[in-house]
């Protein structure tokens, strides 16, 4: 029997898939592949429906649920078996080939995944003439839409009608506007692509039973999920795609849009809040549903050459030879691959079918957390150090604690999807077995955690934006004559048999106000038994192992998931004290113990995170460091993270030794700024920042996990940006190892123009994950100026080094330029030069350095050395500021300071 290749091709809300999912049920087996984790659940819900749970299998990013004799595979199309044979296929929304990230696994399979009775390709049809360019002997077949879809241009929120489904690009849009819903209309469901399936289905089914009139969700809702919509507004068309933001095509638009009614029932789309008006052209294509074709694909070599991490790069950039089919070389998987060549720790010089077959698949894990491509490099980087041998597994006790860190479903809406989100690459990682020990165990626990998470996340989405009353149940108790008092072992506190508190660690919360005659008198009861409890817990606590304590994010010391212990000021930020919580019912004596093995485990918690930090203060590391590499070292202890050297430059004056000596202590001084490394890791940041907010006695900011770079919003202080190792590039901060990089990337550029002004890509700015609003202002932070723009758009085509690049720096004009003094006479005061203040003339004699007033210094302050910081003045012959001449010739501006590659 031949197979018969078929393109479905047409509007949203045609029935596509719904006409392929009754023709794969129609054959013996069948597969579907799906744009979105949301949809292929759904999918499988109504297989498993139709045809029984043992003979459907849902197989995705994150879940595997594949029986035995499982006929139907419902998966992402990422997840699809190559391997598995099926009398149908279907591939469902085959214009993401366009997708940069994504494409060419869509194109792979329209180009090679086939039926072998009926394959089925589903999408828009702009794909019509691409289809045919490929030749691929397909039949295509047009499908209408019965409804009509109209434009009904601007419409307040407050003036929205019932069924109407809002769509904002941004989860602060979408709360923002659920927020008003609630207060105006009474509630709204919320529906976006980060949600997990099972939150996602309990916010839609709010929204189908009548619950709640309306539904806020981001484009996800464009991709073929399944919604009762009388109509669709926008409240934005501009989206961020992962490297920049961009308005949406007319054809984006159109397939959210096409969203609004259902087969038969007509549909209206517009705008809402600060959306612009659609222009009419646009408009009146939507309503058409007539939008440019698509001219070329995302394709991606499929031979690849294994033998080598340098041979798999080079096989990655094979180009198709077909002009249709076009290569992105920046997509996120190949990045990250090209950064594990680069890394010192896993290198380019990786060979062996297996090394490099893993060091790919690590590559190509998502970006679950969209943390950006240097915040997912630095995960998957770690990562790889472990799992870089084919054999090499994820230990079950480091998995566990990861895991123990997302598993608290008690926090707000912002904390569950960020764990929420990093749960999906633990259940990614679980789906792998090759990179774990017990990799069913882990399934399991990452489905439950998930799960848990879902159900939080949707309570905590309810209760903030469905105006719902709730009801509390409150028991009462009776007073007794006698009371008998008792305390179970997981710390509930009864009285006659009612509970009237518990000991959580070594704190006693009774239930009833102890304010009242009746809560004093159960108190004091229960105090009787609470006293040997509590001795015995500061007995456990004395003796227990490094993994028992938690240091949670205000700075309390938590045993057995309740809090004992607090961390107090101390003499420095790096010298915290701590005070037990609780246990006031017992001797003083009893508690000593406790709080000393508290104090050790946070002085081998400190040291363990903060190695170097602890070195300088504690181990009197920087001691062996002399003049300026002992200053800056204790500027960096002070600061916390980096320290911003635009201002001094003192690195410039750094000898390679000196440079060597602080390298040692683990420390690293460049151009832009000297930095601690290992205080620019997560744990690090969020310690440092714990510590610091325990030391000011406030909060203190702590910057986004794994940002190359954030947006600055008027409320960060220098300290706190120098302190999560970061520094300030006009609206942008910027980390300093990535900073230091970036310039060093000007530099070479710089250094291979021929003339003084240059030009610098805007895929620089993906090194500090910078948006192209931001770029020109980072780049001013390095000195720089437009030199040369283009007259149209104003776009900047050539940048220079600006004659002030720096606050303190002095453009020096050419010595030829110079106005010549004349030689004053013994006992003369010096000429005035351009009309300015008394400055006496250039003199082949070393200029004096301003010394200031002697001042006693405490010989024990580890701050002594900060005497001695001024190197000794140099003859002027080895002056590299009056010597060094502008690159290209005469009459060419110098930069204040040029970047080199670190010694």
């Amino acid at each position: 029997m031949t197979s018969s290749l078929k393109a479905i091709l047409g509007p949203t809300n045609t029935g596509k898939t719904h006409y392929a999912i009754e023709r794969m049920m129609g054959h013996g087996t069948g597969m579907i592949g799906l744009p979105l984790r949301l949809l292929a659940r759904e999918v499988y819900d109504r297989v498993v429906a139709a045809k029984g749970a043992s003979h459907a299998a849902l197989i995705t990013g994150e879940e595997r649920i594949i029986p035995p004799n499982a006929r139907y595979f419902i998966c992402t199309v990422e997840s699809m078996p190559v391997d598995v044979r099926a009398d149908f296929v279907a591939i469902d929304e085959v214009q993401l080939a366009e997708d940069e990230d994504r494409g060419h696994v869509f194109t792979d399979r329209i180009l090679h995944m086939r039926g072998t009775s009926e394959t089925l390709l589903l999408g828009a049809d702009t794909m019509r003439p691409l289809l045919r360019t490929l030749n691929l002997g397909i039949e295509t077949d047009t499908r209408e839409r019965f409804s009509e879809l109209r434009y009904t241009g601007k419409t307040k929120i407050t003036k929205l009608l019932k069924r109407t489904a809002i769509v904002a690009f941004s989860s602060e849009e979408v709360y923002a506007i659920a927020e008003l819903l609630r207060r105006q209309k009474g509630g709204a469901a919320v529906v976006m692509g980060a949600l997990s399936p099972r939150t996602r289905n309990a916010q839609v089914a709010m929204y189908q039973s009548g619950e709640v009139d309306y539904i806020v969700a981001t484009d996800a809702i464009g991709m073929g999920l399944n919604l009762d919509v009388d109509r669709v507004v926008f409240a934005s068309r501009t989206k961020f795609d992962g490297r920049r933001h961009r308005a949406l095509t007319p054809a984006e638009c159109g397939q959210i849009a096409g969203r609004a009614g259902r087969f038969r029932t007509d549909g209206e789309f517009g705008e809402t809040s600060d959306c612009p008006p659609f222009e009419e052209e646009v408009w009146k294509r939507i309503e058409q549903h007539r939008f440019d074709p698509v001219d070329h694909i995302q394709w991606r070599n499929s031979a690849l050459d294994y033998a080598s991490l340098k041979s798999l790069i080079r096989s990655l950039e094979r180009p198709s030879g077909n002009p249709v089919l076009i290569h992105n070389p920046n997509a996120l998987d190949e990045w990250v691959l090209r950064r594990m060549g680069e890394d010192s720790a896993i290198g380019p010089n990786v060979t062996g079918q297996a090394k490099v077959r893993r060091l790919w698949d690590l590559a190509r894990l998502p970006d679950f957390r969209k943390a950006g491509p240097e915040g997912h490099a630095r995960l998957v980087l770690g990562l790889a150090e472990t799992l870089a041998d084919p054999d090499a597994r994820l230990s079950d006790a480091g998995l566990e604690r990861r895991l123990d860190d997302l598993s608290g479903a008690g926090g707000g809406i912002a904390k569950l999807q960020q764990q929420l989100a990093n749960i999906r690459t633990w259940t990614y990682a679980a789906h792998r077995p090759d990179w774990l020990e017990n990799p069913a165990r882990w399934q399991d626990r990452t489905r439950e955690i998930e799960d848990s998470l879902s159900d939080a996340l949707h309570t905590a989405l309810t209760a903030r934006f469905v105006d719902r009353r709730t009801t509390a149940l409150l028991a009462s108790l009776k007073k007794e004559d006698a009371l008998v008092t008792d305390l179970t072992p997981d710390g509930d506190v009864t009285v006659e048999g009612h509970l009237v508190g518990r000991l959580k660690g070594l704190t006693f919360e009774p239930v009833l106000d102890t304010r009242t005659l009746e809560g004093k008198a159960v108190r004091g009861a229960a105090l009787a038994a609470i006293r040997p409890m509590l001795v015995e817990r500061l007995g456990q606590i004395a003796g227990a192992p490094s993994d028992a304590f938690k240091l949670n994010d205000e700075g309390d010391v938590e045993f057995g998931g309740n809090v004992i212990a607090r961390l107090a000021k101390g003499p420095d930020w790096m010298s915290p004290g701590v005070d037990l919580v609780g246990a006031s019912e017992v001797e003083p004596s009893d508690r000593d113990s406790a709080r000393a093995r508290v104090a050790d485990w946070l002085a081998a918690e400190m040291t363990r995170i903060l190695s170097t930090h602890w070195k300088l203060r504690h181990e009197k590391a920087g001691d062996t460091l002399e003049g300026l590499a002992r200053g800056l070292a204790f500027r960096i202890l002070e600061s916390g993270a980096s320290v911003d050297l635009r201002q001094d430059d003192p690195g410039g004056r750094l000898t390679p030794e000196q440079r060597e000596s602080l390298k040692a202590l683990g420390l690293r001084a460049g151009r832009v700024a000297a930095h601690a490394p290992d205080a620019q890791k997560p744990a690090a940041q969020r310690m440092i920042a714990i510590l610091r907010a325990v030391q000011a006695g406030s909060p203190f900011p702590l910057a986004p996990e794994g940002a190359g770079s954030f947006p600055l919003d008027g409320t960060w202080p220098e300290e706190a940006l120098a302190a999560n190792g970061y520094l300030r590039f006009g609206r942008r901060a910027v980390r300093a190892d990535l900073a230091e990089r970036l310039g060093w990337e000007i530099a070479k550029r710089r250094k291979d123009a021929d003339k003084n002004a240059f030009a610098i890509s805007i895929d620089l700015a993906s090194v500090v994950s910078c948006p192209s609003d931001d770029w020109p202002a980072v780049l001013k932070g390095f000195g720089l100026a437009p030199a040369e723009k283009d007259k149209e758009t104003e776009a900047v085509l050539l940048w220079r080094y600006a004659a002030r690049s720096r606050p303190d720096a002095r453009p020096a004009a050419p010595r030829e330029d110079r106005p010549k003094g004349r030689q004053g006479k013994p006992g003369e005061r010096p000429p005035r030069v351009n009309g300015g203040g008394s400055r006496p003339p250039r003199t082949d004699a070393p200029r004096p350095r301003h010394t200031p007033a002697a001042r006693k210094v405490d010989p024990d302050s580890p701050f002594a050395a900060l005497a001695a910081l001024l190197p000794p003045t140099p003859p002027p012959r080895d002056n590299p500021r009056r010597k060094r001449k502008p690159k290209g010739g005469e009459g060419k501006a110098t930069p204040a300071f040029a970047y080199t590659p670190f010694q």
